[in-house]
């Protein structure tokens, strides 16, 4: 089994499910080495100085932003910090949307949201009520030092992240040259019209996606099979080590979502709660829930 990217907490209201984030697709691509065809000696690419000719060492590497040609602007590990969200194992819902209004193109890498020990009930708590009302949870999330805009869907048994683009790096549909107008325009008749819903009726079937194989990678497969073969070449292949997810106490999940819908969490992106207004809250409800208990 994989290993999880990293394990944090699911985060919705004033509910917190601890999850671990695994990956949602894996590299299925060949990867090729450049050789020196003189001896088959692998080619290294080496990191060198531009005005020395010298190979500079990873220690001695440091980020830069080229503000104008030839003049940067050197960034330290702290400083990328800085700039991170302070939830940085935490995915975040700021709202809940209808999964139709988002457009594919904002959809970028799909990952698997896996609930650690005994948080199983909050998992499929917000797993079922998205499946019944349509809606997707839109959240941030930090993944090693970016910080992600990212949607929690659901999908069978399982709870997705899928990271999105920014809108700022989608390019607008009116900078291409697409077709607009009315059918007529395009001098498309009736039967014309008829004729191409036939053939997509004709062609309708469920979504299998076992159906379909990369047929040329399959075939590329083959070839290097052949010539390890005739080499007399093994290959090997490695399993990752298991991980489990962390264990979670168990929590009042009405008091929760009580709480949750009284402090109108449901706010808009850019005015959410701070995170540390989100502790201040939660420790309200912790102290509630108690007095409830002791009442």
């Amino acid at each position: 089994m994989a290993r999880p990217i990293w394990t944090g907490t699911l985060s919705f209201g004033l509910l917190n499910v601890p999850v671990s984030l695994m990956a949602g697709q894996r590299s299925v691509d060949l990867h090729f080495r450049m050789l020196d065809s003189r001896n088959n000696t692998p080619v290294r690419y080496e990191r060198v100085n531009a005005e020395t000719g010298e190979e500079v060492p990873w220690k001695d590497i440091v980020k830069a932003f080229e503000y104008k040609k030839g003049s940067y602007v050197v960034l330290e590990p702290d400083d990328i910090k800085s700039a991170a969200s302070e939830g940085r194992e935490a995915v975040e819902v700021e709202a809940f949307v209808d999964a139709a209004s988002i457009g594919p193109a904002f959809y970028e890498k799909p990952y698997v949201l896996v609930p650690g020990k005994k948080a199983e009930k909050g998992y499929v708590l917000l797993r079922e009520t998205l499946a019944k009302t349509g809606r997707i949870g839109i959240a941030r999330v930090v993944i090693r030092t970016k910080e992600y805009l990212a949607a929690v869907r659901p999908d069978g048994d399982a709870l997705m992240l899928l990271l999105m683009r920014w809108p700022e790096e989608l390019v607008a549909r009116d900078a291409f040259a697409l077709p607009h107008g009315a059918l007529s325009s395009f001098r498309i008749t009736e039967k014309e019209q008829q004729m191409a819903k036939q053939l997509v009726d004709a062609m309708a079937g469920e979504w299998k996606p076992e159906q379909y194989e990369d047929d040329f990678a399959k075939r590329l497969r083959a070839v290097i099979r052949k010539k390890m073969k005739s080499k007399g070449a093994l290959a090997e292949a490695e399993e990752g080590a298991e991980r489990e997810p962390p264990a979670t106490n168990v929590v009042d999940f009405m008091a929760l979502l009580r709480d949750s819908i009284a402090s109108n969490k449901r706010s808009p992106a850019g005015k959410a709660k701070t995170p540390a207004r989100r502790r201040a809250a939660r420790k309200r409800t912790a102290r509630t829930t108690h007095k409830r208990k002791a009442g």
